[in-house]
């Protein structure tokens, strides 16, 4: 890896270099969407193009499955493969329990339905992305382009009934206008400050009309692999209750990935 890259990309390139031991021959892999999990994509196009590693994935974002299909990776649907034995995707937060909020890249709802449909979820992260509580990171909400203005009131009652610390809620842009996700839809964001209920304001959300999903990921992952910027990583089990410490390394020539941004 180039000198020229940040201790925070360094630490994203080590969460999924290791990431990628758990992917074996013959498995069903959910690819995730964002930089550090762009980066465990094509590090599987590598095992693929020179080891013969023979792989059915599932994107869960259109830019995630036309770079696999650039790197050689065989893609597939949800619907063709029906269950997936792994996905490996990446976080805007965690905490202690593992549970998360996801959907800064906007793919929330395929990240979810593809995460809830395998046996197990690896998740790759730098260690920045760590909280004692959620909600620091804006939580984004999928919703329905109809009526999304009343959407977005009936959430902000909602919020005034929940223990959160803001309730500011913004709808998402791009090139100043609403930005769309991969199933047509508008997301919100919901700027919190601190979740003190993550599992209370999660079945809140998904009862007001209008709302697909949220970005709250609770109880679904099962590990998650923390990369540090001096090529440390963390391997953190729930189900087993480990934590393991590895040192990866940083070859100083490895700029594949020099085209992958946030």
């Amino acid at each position: 890896m180039s000198s020229e890259f940040s201790p925070i990309d360094k630490a994203k390139f080590v969460a999924a270099k290791r990431a990628v031991d758990y992917v074996d021959d013959g498995m069903r892999v959910g690819l995730g969407t964002g930089s550090t999990a762009a980066w465990m994509v094509k590090m599987l196009g590598e095992l693929v193009r020179d080891e013969g590693l023979k792989i059915k994935a599932v994107p869960t974002s259109n830019r995630t499955a036309q770079l696999a299909r650039d790197v050689g990776i065989d893609v597939f649907t949800l619907d063709e493969v029906k269950w997936l034995d792994l996905t490996i995707d990446g976080a805007d937060e965690f905490d202690p329990h593992l549970n998360l909020i996801k959907g800064g890249g906007g793919a929330l709802l395929q990240e979810k339905i593809v995460a809830t449909a395998s046996d197990q979820m690896v998740v790759i992260s730098d260690a920045s992305k760590s909280v004692e509580t959620l909600g620091a990171f804006p939580l984004p909400v999928e919703v329905v382009k109809f009526g999304w203005q009343t959407t977005k009131e009936l959430i902000e009652e909602c919020l005034s009934n929940v223990n959160v610390l803001g309730s500011a809620v913004s709808l998402r842009l791009q090139n100043d206008a609403p930005m769309l996700t991969d199933e047509g839809h508008y997301i919100l964001d919901l700027h919190l400050k601190r979740i003190e209920n993550a599992r209370e304001l999660s079945l809140i959300l998904n009862q007001v009309p209008g709302v697909v999903e949220n970005g709250l990921f609770l109880d679904i992952a099962d590990a998650i692999v923390i990369g540090h910027g001096d090529g440390r990583v963390e391997v953190r089990d729930i189900n087993n209750g480990t934590v393991e410490n590895e040192q990866i390394d940083i070859l100083l020539n490895e700029n594949l990935f020099a085209d992958i941004e946030d």
